[in-house]
């Protein structure tokens, strides 16, 4: 169904505004040129006096528009601000990860490889640093990590998408020919699916975007599906069998158990769709299922899949949903049965939206693509401010993208995902320190001497628990969660142990990433893996959480971790990227040079040895306008 298949009535909120008649342009003339003009005056008046606008009362951004909510004002609504400096706002702005030149940033889409360069579209608004006026943000990278700002891609400027152009994904078909599809928010702010396409498709900067205006909207909400809750299209899969793209799209259903569900819509053209009938999943209890994405994964090698890969022996499909309710990325392993257009998970326990996190941390709306330049897939993902608006507006800016992850199956435990920073990432090391076989006794804290501030970091490290601590540890720790234990002031027998970093010489501020070892009524050992961010500032206007959960340790491995720091992000990557933490932390005293690293071991009873531990110094990457 289209447009052109709705009736025709006057009232309908999916058609265009009528057109208006036509100005007697002769007989006002000399009535608008003068009113033009003093308007014009008074708009450039009002300008010169207003600086960025000030947030007096904290208000929700996002929900009443049909989107996730944008701003922590339910989180810092009686907060006061704190008087940051320009230097504290100052090293906020991270030196390696994507984001704007200024203003406010939220999800990745359509994220792509044309013609030896890597494009991200994101959500942007041209005009501050908070939520709204969402226009398609561009930029352009031959690795990944640096970047080069291009013009905006696509701006808010059809009845269709007047009110947003939200998110969407690419596809690429057979030709060659590239397809974009996204959500658009209507005059009427009804959520519908429009087609767009490359101006130029000999221009490897795709510069220039072409709505179909023709067509658009080319999917409009199914009957009985609320007109806020139909958003975020995904990449197209290919049936060459019957010459048929399917592509999904999120929704919910209020009307019993409040699921969370996705609808599958098939096409030869990408112009007349059709629904396909039957629901692609949905779990109850789950809500609005945001940002869907849906794409073969290899369970026998280490390779990405093209998303139209069939399903087969060696090939599960991954669903994962941005659930509106949590603001948390979920996602699970199943079987695509597209005879009868379903996905089962292979364990229902771990089903979409109620089991795994892509992270666990400040991390949503993730989006990933194939690289068919290198042949894996990819995962992009957007981290929110957890600041106040206010400060957004001092500093100019808000929200950050993670470094991009290579997805693959872990084959070893046959259950979960590994996400990973891409190698690219590694071309901004330029100095190490090498540390081995330091050992720490229970609550004991050790300083790591690097050469300088300890502000942009890569680093890896490999721990070993002395196995006397552990056969002496027979009492079973029960009901330990990362998030109600206190953090890394919580103390037991085999944990908290990892490292401090942004951490300043007295620790008054400071950022743990550690691990958890706890025994289980059954008498095995269980691993958590935490953020602890409560000591990370002495500012009062942000929201400071501590994020983890478990993550596997087979036999015979000792326990790792990778964490990038830069400025106001850490993320973090517990065995191999089995378990994901992004944080984001604003630092008051622990900032450019005052920033420190230490190790920590908080255990009661376990001596803790770091096996491995080096850190790298991190360059920044380029990001800067393209010179057109």
């Amino acid at each position: 169904m289209n447009i052109h298949d709705l009736e025709s009535s006057s009232n309908s909120p999916l058609l265009p505004p009528p057109p208006r008649p036509p100005h007697r342009r002769r007989h006002y003339l000399l009535i608008l040129l003068p009113l033009a003009a003093i308007l014009t005056f008074i708009l450039l008046l009002s300008r010169t006096r207003t600086s960025s606008p000030t947030i007096s009362t904290p208000i929700p951004r996002g929900p009443t528009a049909g989107v996730s909510e944008k701003s922590t004002f339910q989180l810092l609504a009686s907060s006061a601000a704190y008087p940051w400096t320009n230097t504290m706002l100052a090293f906020q702005r991270t030196a390696f990860h994507f984001q704007p030149q200024k203003n406010w940033m939220n999800d990745p889409n359509g994220p792509l490889f044309y013609k030896g360069w890597y494009h991200l579209f994101y959500q942007y608004n041209p005009d501050n640093a908070i939520w709204g006026n969402i226009t398609w943000g561009h930029a352009v990278s031959q690795d990944l990590i640096n970047w080069l700002h291009l013009p905006i891609a696509m701006e808010p400027d059809r009845w269709y998408d007047i009110n947003g152009v939200w998110s969407g994904s690419a596809t690429f078909l057979h030709d060659g020919r590239l397809v974009m599809l996204y959500t658009g928010s209507t005059h009427s702010s009804v959520q519908v699916q429009n087609l767009a396409h490359p101006a130029d498709p000999t221009d490897p900067l795709l510069i220039h975007w072409v709505k179909s205006d023709a067509h658009n909207p080319v999917i409009v909400p199914p009957k009985g599906v609320y007109f806020k809750d139909f958003r975020d299209p995904t990449t197209a899969w290919y049936n060459s069998e019957l010459g048929l793209w399917y592509l999904a799209i999120g929704s919910k259903n209020d009307s019993a158990d409040h699921a969370g569900t996705a609808f599958v819509y098939s096409t030869r053209d990408f112009v007349e769709y059709e629904l396909v009938p039957g629901l692609l999943r949905s779990v109850a209890g789950t809500g609005m299922w945001e940002c869907l994405d849906f794409y073969p994964i290899h369970i026998q090698e280490s390779v990405g899949l093209d998303t139209s890969v069939r399903p087969g022996k060696s090939v599960r499909h991954v669903m994962k949903v941005s659930l509106d309710d949590d603001k948390h990325d979920y996602y699970a392993i199943g079987r695509y049965f597209q005879v009868n257009n379903s996905w089962v998970p292979d364990d229902p326990e771990l089903d979409v939206g109620i089991g795994l996190r892509l992270d666990y941390g400040k991390y949503y709306a993730s989006k990933t693509f194939y690289d068919q330049n290198k042949g894996r897939r990819v995962l992009w993902g957007w981290t929110g401010e957890t600041d106040s608006e206010q400060a957004d507006l001092l500093k100019g800016w808000a929200s950050v993208q993670t470094i991009p992850r290579t997805v693959l199956f872990d084959i070893k435990t046959g259950k979960n995902l590994l996400l990973w920073p891409v190698e690219e990432v590694n071309s901004l090391r330029f100095s190490s320190k090498n540390f081995t076989g330091l050992q720490l006794t229970a609550g004991s804290v050790k300083p790591l001497e690097i050469a300088s501030a300890a502000t942009q970091l890569d680093i890896t490290a490999e721990f070993e628990i002395d196995g006397s601590s552990v056969e002496a540890t027979i009492e079973a720790d029960v009901g330990y969660n990362c998030t109600t234990s206190g953090g890394a002031a919580g103390r037991s027998a085999l944990g908290p142990f990892g490292l401090l970093v942004l951490a300043d010489s007295d620790r008054t501020e400071q950022t743990a990433v550690y691990f958890y070892v706890a025994r289980g009524t059954d008498g095995l050992l269980k691993t958590y893996f935490c953020h602890d961010e409560l000591r990370s500032s002495k500012a009062n206007d942000i929201v400071e959480r501590i994020y983890g959960s478990t993550v596997p340790v087979l036999d015979g491995e000792n326990l790792s971790v990778r964490i990038l720091v830069d400025h106001s992000i850490v993320e973090s990557f517990a065995q191999g990227g089995r378990t994901c933490i992004t944080s984001r932390v604003y630092p008051t005293g622990a900032i450019d040079g005052a920033a420190k690293l230490f190790l920590f071991n908080n255990a009661t009873e376990a001596t803790i040895t770091a096996k491995s531990l080096t850190v790298w110094k991190m360059g920044p990457a380029l990001m800067r306008p393209f010179d057109m």
